[in-house]
């Protein structure tokens, strides 16, 4: 899980965390109270909190040439900035809000395999009682997650790598709004062993002006 990996303030010394928007590592964020409280109750997530301390940050570079940025938070939650063409605001081209919903061990080779195969990737996916249709489909019949890496920087300096196979799905809420569920099969090599696992987060859209910076 990723959450586990937070750690205390960044050494200056070591290579820094991106950054976006004023977002960096150990800064905070504030979310538009009103549309959270507005959204939550068609919403999964429940409790959301308005401000937020960034505990970590992520980096996965895209095949097509952008890069996901994610700003892990106290509230066991993530900021998304997807970024193409650039590493700044102009380059923005989607954000979203995301909490972990759900982490289950991966124990077995068999069970890694499965999940890869057909666990992660469906047309749809149940979750809450609610369904939701996949987002990323591939020609032909079959649409396998997609493979990305995250390099992952904490505030004691260390960075680390986790491979990931995602999928992403949507269901539409009330006022062209939609809720999404991220689906993703993680692994990190730890002491040459493969530690495994599948991660559930549920998200919503933001705006850049629903974000304001603390500092």
């Amino acid at each position: 899980m990723l959450s586990k990996w937070f750690g205390k303030k960044q050494q200056e010394t070591g290579p820094k965390a991106p950054e976006v928007m004023g977002l960096y590592l150990g800064g905070s964020f504030q979310l538009d109270e009103l549309k959270l409280r507005l959204l939550q109750p068609q919403l999964l997530i429940d409790g959301a909190a308005s401000t937020h301390l960034i505990q970590a940050v992520g980096e996965v570079e895209l095949d097509s040439g952008g890069k996901l940025l994610r700003f892990y938070t106290d509230d066991d939650a993530f900021l998304q900035v997807v970024l193409d063409g650039g590493d700044t605001e102009q380059h923005i081209t989607d954000v979203k809000l995301w909490y972990f919903y759900d982490t289950k061990t991966v124990g077995s080779e068999n069970q890694w395999k499965a999940l890869i195969d057909s666990g992660i990737s469906k047309p749809e996916y149940e979750l809450g009682g609610f369904n939701f249709t996949r987002v990323w489909d591939a020609i032909g019949e079959t649409s396998p997650p997609v493979a990305m890496t995250e390099k992952t920087y904490e505030q004691d300096g260390d960075i680390s790598e986790t491979d990931q196979f995602v999928m992403l799905y949507e269901r539409p809420l009330d006022g062209d709004d939609a809720e999404f569920v991220m689906v993703s099969g993680e692994e990190k090599i730890i002491d040459n062993n493969a530690d495994r696992c599948l991660v559930i987060s549920t998200g919503l859209n933001l705006q850049p002006a629903d974000i304001r910076i603390n500092g």
